[in-house]
């Protein structure tokens, strides 16, 4: 039995992780146009008073807002830094609203961009895979927003198992009930050492995603825009409740097909399709373990459900959010600590608790 076989065997056993451990909601159309269009809340069902946005503040926490919300292709943030995954050659548009009039767009070497109507901006980008910055800064020089573009490596390259050497495993031939966020993805993000630590949103880091199987450089990752924005959403709750801290532990983010299947997880597993993360607060100590959120003297299950309400509360009344997902709380074994698992599926599911 190879070493990750030995692992997945273990995890298997101690979390229950097998079959079922994700058990989908019955699906439910999300209409998100109205809610991406220029212009709406991006935030309406998840965002905090003023109040609470002061507690956090208090706290020395920065929520990372630019000030203005700025959309590129089906996400809008309101934060200083996201990050925008396109295949070789894609086009790129990016607008701005609430925003100065004197932005400019930077790519770089590849120089400035010439705006449309004010506020909005188009690029092509390069055919190499790799990480482009594309940065907005007002008439003073300095930096509003930045979006960090991966290029990704196209998935038609894999061969078999394979993407240049990394090992993927197969993905479902057939979507979930023939929905689009259960595809198979067309490309890639290449991780280096080099790239590891690139922003993709105020308080995360793409190496937080990476999957745990064994392997050398590079290593690909799977990862969906919105999933960062709503770990910022759910680290800025989790400050404005008292708790300080710069990130979320990501436990378990992207998959590979091939790791999914030795752990003994669902085909369909949204952390496959990189739309999900199992996370924790880890912040008071940083041990590796979740925080005594509830404040009764212990890291036991009860801080996970704490968690979950917390981010349960958010959608209350929520049909049509762009960020309505998955939520699933999770005990502890004798191989990690109690956790909750979040994604962005599109539709409600809820389990666990």
């Amino acid at each position: 039995m190879t070493r990750i076989a030995c692992a997945a065997a273990l995890l298997l056993a101690t979390t229950g992780m097998g079959p079922g451990a994700e058990r989908p909601a019955a699906p439910k159309p999300s209409a998100t146009g109205a809610a991406l269009a220029l212009g709406t809340r991006t935030m309406d069902a998840r965002d905090l008073s003023p109040r609470e946005r002061d507690r956090a503040r208090a706290l020395g926490f920065d929520s990372g807002r630019s000030g203005m919300l700025v959309r590129f292709a089906a996400a809008t943030t309101p934060y200083r830094v996201a990050a925008h995954f396109v295949m070789p050659g894609e086009r790129i548009d990016v607008a701005a609203v609430d925003a100065p009039r004197d932005l400019v767009a930077d790519v770089g070497a590849r120089g400035t961009l010439p705006a449309a109507d004010g506020a909005t901006w188009t690029w092509s980008a390069p055919h190499d895979p790799g990480l482009y910055p594309l940065t907005l800064s007002d008439g003073s020089g300095s930096e509003r927003f930045r979006l960090n573009v991966f290029v990704l490596v196209p998935a038609s390259e894999a061969r078999g198992e394979l993407l240049r050497g990394y090992r993927l495993g197969a993905y479902p031939a057939t979507p979930l009930r023939g929905l689009d966020a259960y595809r198979a993805p067309e490309g890639l993000v290449e991780v280096t050492e080099e790239n590891l630590d690139a922003e993709i949103s105020p308080h995360f880091r793409l190496g937080q995603f990476l999957c745990k199987q064994d392997g050398g450089w590079p290593k690909y990752v799977v990862l969906r825009p919105r999933l960062p924005l709503m770990l910022e959403r759910v680290l800025e709750a989790v400050n404005a409740a008292g708790h300080r801290a710069d990130s979320l532990h990501v436990m378990s983010g992207y998959r590979t097909p091939f790791y999914n299947q030795a752990i003994g997880n669902v085909p369909h597993s949204r952390h496959v399709f990189g739309g999900a993360a199992d996370v924790f607060v880890d912040a008071h100590p940083k041990d590796g373990r979740m925080d005594d959120l509830n404040g009764d003297g212990v890291s036991d299950l009860g801080d996970a459900r704490y968690l979950y309400e917390m981010i349960d509360r958010m959608f209350d009344g929520a049909h049509d959010d762009p960020m309505l997902g998955g939520l699933g709380l999770y005990d502890s074994t004798p191989a990690h600590g109690p956790f909750v698992h979040v994604d962005v599926r599109g539709m409600r599911a809820r389990w666990g608790h």
